[in-house]
């Protein structure tokens, strides 16, 4: 398995749509820098925040989730509540290919801020725009900026395609446009 270098995600993204908005180079002046760097890709965060509340006694439940513990915000800058958590979606559309594994790793900016971001891997064959985790570790509220950067994307190519790809399961979060909330 090798770690893919920016020349082939600029091929992949440029030639075959892997990536969609594709920025060639990383976008830093001023913002928390996206774009294509060494070996992988920095995402943005979109402008549509839920952000977890606790106002009508809502439990958790993967298995029957209700959405009546969000608040859904569209903005430019998002506030998490100290001890918190906030799903967004990155702005880029991606088609990961048969043999390839991505996976995600939250910006060293807001990490040494107490923000941890989580995504579970991008299977071979997934496509969509990616549901981001985010959760806020300090006693503090916390800042999070849209349209600018909020993890990397690492794509490992595997010495071979797997047998059974995402699509070839029709896994249940295939071609997910903003936040997608748990799905039994």
């Amino acid at each position: 398995m090798s770690i893919m270098p920016d020349s082939w995600i600029r091929r992949m993204a440029e030639e075959h749509g892997m990536i969609e908005p594709f920025s060639p180079a990383q976008k830093r002046e001023g913002i928390i820098s996206y774009g294509l760097s060494s070996y992988g890709y920095d995402a943005r965060a979109s402008n549509e925040f839920k952000i977890f509340t606790n106002v009508d006694n809502a439990v958790v439940d993967p298995k029957s989730f209700s959405d009546t513990g969000f608040v859904t915000r569209t903005q430019d800058v998002c506030i998490i509540p100290p001890n918190s958590f906030v799903l967004t979606h990155t702005v880029e559309y991606f088609r990961i290919p048969r043999d390839v594994l991505v996976i995600c790793l939250g910006k060293s900016t807001y990490a040494r801020c107490g923000l941890i971001v989580n995504v579970t891997p991008l299977e071979p064959e997934w496509e969509g725009q990616v549901t981001i985790e985010i959760s806020n570790t300090t006693p503090l509220p916390a800042k999070v900026y849209a349209n600018e950067g909020i993890c990397q994307f690492i794509f490992l190519k595997g010495e071979g395609a797997p047998e059974v790809s995402y699509a070839d399961r029709a896994g249940k979060y295939m071609g997910q446009r903003g936040v997608a909330l748990p799905r039994l």
